[in-house]
């Protein structure tokens, strides 16, 4: 986990977020379902395939009962049958985020993101904030009433899942990069919602540049509310990992703490993502692993879990398991990126990452 020093690195380690956020995007895919898919049943599910520890994609369910529960998705997203990956909105929006920068430059605004979303992204791929907002916007509403007005779901997680871009477009830059992913979030959130994507872009901003997760974890807390309850359940999950309890300790600690905000709530997630993170320890397969088998909003914490671990450690670090079956393909909701290549991808990241302001 070295700073970025020169061109190469950088072009490695962009290419790795988007790399490490496809991957644990498609293993958490399967099993996202909180209230259904547990950490408890996670690993029972595991332990009957004998994966146990989880070092690939998921297995094929064994029982017609696992296979009832799983996302409709999961023939394409368990192991030994995935060719390219599949569309999710936590994907679709990263390569939004790419293409509103590229429009629009550093310098947009909020009501520029809306405008694209009408543009070029449909409403049925829309959900719970985004789906709301999206609704507001077609009425002619404008931001921040897009976000307040009618959407019970503000401070879930949605926001988070959209900063992505601005973290790896703003490389060692945390502040910046929560500053920009704020001006995205306030189109469909507010409160945690706002901050838990302010937090993600300034996490995966700081992975870059940045000795150790602790570190990254650390300057990423530096730019939300220290009051704030995310704030302080990161806090709460950095002063668990301190005292060594284990993994497994830490999150039934963690939920019992969270509990009553629900599966797709910013706060219990952010919770789920700092374990995975911080007793991942840099380890790429660990990292996502642990974040989904951590359960709640599974493909959307091992996306971002796995974009920060691919910035920490460069593609080139990351297993072939998880890169060779994404066969360098998207499948996207967006329209125009439809089976866009993940190079291409990152190529595009990586000169607006240069170019700065």
């Amino acid at each position: 986990m070295t700073t970025v020093g020169t061109e190469q690195e950088l072009t490695d380690r962009v290419l790795g977020g988007w790399l490490g956020r496809i991957a644990g995007n498609m293993l958490g895919k399967p099993v996202e379902h909180g209230e259904v898919w547990t950490r408890d049943r996670i690993d029972r599910y595991l332990r009957q395939a004998a994966a146990l520890p989880l070092t690939d994609y998921l297995p094929e369910p064994s029982g017609e009962r696992d296979a009832r529960d799983l996302r409709p998705e999961w023939r394409s997203c368990v192991r030994g049958r995935i060719h390219g990956s599949c569309r999710d909105d936590d994907v679709d929006y990263a390569i939004l985020g790419l293409d509103l920068l590229e429009r629009c430059g550093f310098g947009f605004t909020t009501e520029q993101v809306g405008d694209l979303w009408l543009l070029r992204l449909p409403y049925l791929q829309t959900f719970t904030a985004e789906r709301a907002a999206y609704r507001n916007l077609a009425n002619g509403l404008k931001p921040p009433l897009t976000a307040t007005y009618d959407n019970p779901y503000q401070e879930w997680i949605g926001a988070l899942i959209r900063a992505d871009i601005h973290g790896w477009t703003r490389p060692g830059d945390p502040r910046r990069a929560a500053l920009l992913a704020r001006k995205d979030a306030v189109l469909s959130h507010t409160g945690n919602g706002v901050y838990g994507a302010m937090w993600a872009a300034a996490l995966i901003s700081a992975a870059f540049t940045a000795g150790t997760v602790r570190e990254a974890v650390e300057q990423a807390l530096a730019v939300i509310p220290a009051s704030s309850r995310l704030a302080r359940t990161v806090r709460r999950v950095v002063s668990l990992h301190e005292t060594r309890m284990s993994w497994e300790d830490t999150l039934t600690t963690l939920s019992g703490e969270t509990a009553g905000l629900g599966w797709i709530h910013t706060v219990p997630n952010a919770a789920v993502l700092t374990a995975g993170l911080l007793y991942g320890d840099g380890d790429f397969t660990r990292t996502i692993a642990l974040t989904v088998r951590g359960g709640l909003d599974t493909d959307s914490n091992g996306a971002t879990a796995g974009s920060v671990a691919g910035v920490l450690t460069g593609a080139a670090a990351i297993p072939p398991q998880w890169k060779d079956p994404l066969e360098d393909t998207v499948r996207s909701a967006v329209f125009g990126f439809d089976g866009v290549t993940i190079s291409e991808l990152a190529h595009r990241t990586l000169r607006l990452a240069r170019a700065g302001d």
